[in-house]
């Protein structure tokens, strides 16, 4: 989500939106618009979970609706309430104010209208909206206090305009003097980094509004723990961080990142040399980890995968019980949580709704929260009592790669943290470290057989089904490898434990089906081989990897993944069309 707006009133909206609801044409595109003469317009990212019965109700009113999405009934909705205002002179952000005590879900909206000519407001809520700022000049403030409507506080617009020189210097941003400021509104720090990497982080319920090329930001209640102020901070990240360079895609470049990403992990965190690790992050808080009932683990996709990816090696080395939870699944459940819990919240983003909604369920039972994310400012990381940034780098391939690896190597040094006085466990801690050291350079092994693996994709793009099967520590590879194959190459595909194999899954293994097996020389060696023994018994092809190390199986699955799409019909008939075009 995209937004600019300068001194001179310039501006512009534009949004990339997957399409949640109805097929992805040009009608259910963003901007949304209230009604034939565009009098509002709107774009959304998240989704509106009572669009139904809002939509019902504005169609007794009379509005026609001319898409499928949940975003044309926010549009319709200020519409509605524009429409039926008490009085003349109520400001734009107080409609959006109004609109959004309605919505229920996720949301991170900007709305524009011709009824207020070079405005824009944006609000989020459960979704991610940060604001760039970029001035030739000197800014009035550097901390834009909250307004507040408790505080009759009713026309931010005129506050602005006022002529009190420090009420106006107090309560919005703008730039001293005649230079021009522009505000970027986006839900993610790389859409705006080549413009400025000056950025405000909103919260839940902010409102921010631009006019006059000013910026205010006001909320509707004052809560005890709100944060009175939003602060202008300067992201560490440069441009070239989000270029493709001389790779064909970001997901393949992000998969030859990973030595340099899983090095930035552990860089400063670990000391190959005295065997010792430490999180700053976490170290404020270990006496309490220590003294906990048990871990409980959360996460979404991926995340959820390194969560599984660790739970063992986090059970052997913290002596203590691991829940992995998925967030839709944990709140589902309404799973009871103790003070004395721990519990980790893992997210690329930091914004992931579900992992979110988890998040405040475990704080309103006061248990110890923990972040572990790859996005600094983001909600998961304002949000926990502590937490690790996996500094994995900017992500911008939709499916996660390197972000995977570091969130399995940030809880891996989780667990040498919390086992470092255990005597019993320093052999195994000095076997782990001592991988870890390795690990870089045996992930560019993994990458040195690029040409292979395009070999294997060649035999395997044109299946419509795919099983990768493993146990023990490559089972949490198998749920990974399957989620890639099917977010990339739309192929149907299978994370299967080699220890369930009899108990269903063999009955889908005949000649046609391929099956990748992940098989390594640990404790599961000889149960895997069995369970290998038993496909080839059903005349099927089967591809072996066996490597010294758990995680670097996972860069073989993802550069398959790499490879099919590579090779697949989606991908051809794209191309096709391009060229015809």
């Amino acid at each position: 989500m995209d937004l600019k707006a300068d001194f001179d009133t310039h501006f512009g909206i534009a949004h990339t939106r997957w399409a949640t609801h109805g097929v992805p044409n040009a009608v259910n595109s963003h901007p949304q618009r209230s009604d034939r003469s565009n009098e509002f317009v709107v774009i959304h990212n998240g989704i509106i979970t009572n669009y139904k019965d809002l939509r019902k109700f504005l169609e007794t009113k009379g509005y026609e609706f001319e898409s499928e999405t949940d975003t044309e009934t926010i549009a319709k909705l200020i519409k509605y309430v524009y429409d039926n205002k008490e009085t003349e002179d109520v400001n734009f952000s107080v409609l959006v104010e109004r609109v959004i005590q309605q919505l229920e879900g996720a949301f991170a909206l900007v709305f524009k209208s011709i009824h207020y000519p070079g405005e824009a407001v944006a609000t989020r809520r459960g979704s991610p909206l940060l604001i760039g700022v970029r001035s030739e000049s000197k800014l009035s403030t550097e901390q834009i206090p909250i307004l507040y409507r408790t505080c009759n506080i009713e026309n931010v617009k005129n506050i602005c305009k006022t002529q009190m020189k420090r009420l106006d210097s107090s309560t919005c941003l703008h730039a001293v003097g005649d230079k021009a400021v522009e505000f970027f509104f986006a839900s993610d720090a790389s859409a705006i980094i080549e413009h400025t990497n000056r950025v405000i982080f909103l919260e839940d319920d902010d409102i921010a509004a631009v006019a006059d090329g000013k910026l205010s930001i006001h909320r509707l209640k004052r809560a005890a723990t709100d944060d009175p102020s939003r602060a202008i901070q300067t992201l560490q990240m440069e441009l070239q961080q989000i270029m493709k360079g001389n790779f064909s895609a970001f997901m393949q470049k992000e998969i030859f990142e990973q030595p340099e990403s899983v090095f930035n992990t552990m860089r400063g965190r670990v000391n190959f040399e005295t065997n010792k690790v430490l999180l700053g992050g976490l170290k404020d808080h270990l006496k309490e980890i220590r003294r906990c009932r048990r871990l409980i683990i959360i996460g979404c996709g991926t995340s959820y995968h390194a969560a599984v990816a660790t739970r063992q090696v986090l059970e052997e080395l913290t002596e203590l019980p691991v829940m992995v939870e998925l967030a839709s699944d944990f709140l589902d459940r309404n799973t009871p949580v103790f003070r004395d819990d721990v519990c980790f919240f893992i997210s690329q983003s930091g914004e992931t709704a579900d992992t979110l909604m988890a998040l405040q369920y475990c704080k309103n039972r006061r248990a110890l929260t923990v972040g572990i994310t790859n996005t600094v400012g983001s909600s998961i990381s304002r949000d926990t009592d502590c937490g690790v940034h996996i500094n994995a780098g900017p992500e911008i391939g939709v499916a996660s790669t390197k972000a995977y690896t570091s969130q399995f190597i940030s809880l891996v040094l989780f667990g040498l943290m919390m086992s470092e006085d255990r005597i019993s466990l320093q052999k195994r801690r000095q076997e782990i470290i001592s991988s870890l050291k390795s690990l870089p350079e045996m992930i560019k092994e993994v990458l040195s057989l690029d040409e292979k693996i395009h070999d294997l994709a060649l035999e395997l793009y044109k299946q419509r089904s795919l099983l990768v099967m493993g146990r023990g520590y490559n089972y949490a590879t198998c749920l990974e490898g399957a989620l890639k194959i099917k977010e990339i190459t739309y192929m149907h595909s299978e994370g299967i434990l080699a220890g369930e194999l009899k108990h269903g899954p063999l009955a889908l293994i005949d000649k046609q089906m391929p099956v990748i097996m992940i098989i390594m020389k640990d404790p599961c060696f000889t149960k895997c081989q069995n369970a290998l023994q038993q496909v080839t018994a059903r005349q099927v092809n089967t591809e072996c990897f066996c490597l010294p190390l758990t995680d670097v199986n996972s860069g073989i699955i993802k550069m398959l993944c790499y490879q099919l799409l590579r090779n697949s019909r989606i991908l051809k008939k794209t191309t096709e069309t391009c060229k015809a075009s």
